[in-house]
């Protein structure tokens, strides 16, 4: 018979193993623009950014069958509320709250394999104030943020990145933004004693204007 201090110690530890396996995880940086939202980071071959629907996009670090599968269950509840409600009820706040509940019983239950993932998803709007974030972790709880956000390995990593975040200017272009969050994702790795490599760039626009088949831009996506 599994006791309550037993269940607890074996949340305990299931959360360990995970934040050990996503500690060395590329950050992914999402920030509001005039020009519309947009997501930058750094990856060793396989994408970690995603168009999930119209005006949604989404960030990941973590196991790639773990981002693949969220990735799908994203894009499927999507089309889902778009088919059965309207586009305009396909909100990044309805997805989240939809894949929160699955990630939550994937890690209570002990009979079942938790997702080793971290994921950020984004809503671009008509105006800049309106756009919104959503910080969803291994564990099912998410976090509503404004204006920007950042998933990393560590909670430290996410504060050095926002720290390094503070001289982006309030008007800033795609052009003026991207070395500063280039600079913000290497801020994430400034407690390390050794050289992180650096791999190639990927760098995605959510336009805020545009038609829906050409609002998921490619930036850059190449090695830096």
């Amino acid at each position: 018979m599994i006791t309550p201090y037993d269940w607890q110690e074996g949340i305990g530890n299931r959360a360990q193993y995970i934040e050990a396996r996503l500690a060395q995880g590329s950050p992914v940086i999402a920030v509001s623009l005039e020009e519309g939202i947009l997501v930058y980071t750094r990856s060793r071959g396989a994408r970690k950014i995603f168009e999930v629907y119209d005006r949604l996009i989404m960030g990941a670090i973590g196991q790639q069958s773990d981002v693949d599968a969220l990735r799908t269950s994203a894009v499927e509840f999507a089309h889902r509320e778009g088919y059965s409600r309207s586009e305009e009820d396909v909100s990044i706040q309805r997805i989240v709250s939809g894949l929160s509940d699955p990630i939550k019983r994937a890690f209570a239950d002990f009979a079942m394999v938790p997702f080793v993932a971290r994921t950020l998803f984004a809503e671009v709007n008509e105006k800049q104030e309106d756009d919104g974030f959503y910080v969803l972790d291994f564990d099912g709880d998410f976090r509503v943020r404004r204006d920007k956000a950042v998933i990393a390995g560590s909670e430290q990593a996410v504060d050095q990145t926002l720290n390094a975040l503070k001289t982006l200017k309030p008007k800033a272009t795609v052009k003026t933004a991207l070395p500063v969050l280039s600079q913000a994702w290497d801020a994430a790795f400034d407690d390390q004693d050794e050289v992180v490599e650096k791999p190639a760039v990927e760098a995605v626009l959510l336009s805020r204007s545009g038609a829906r088949e050409n609002r998921f831009i490619t930036i850059e996506r190449s090695t830096v």
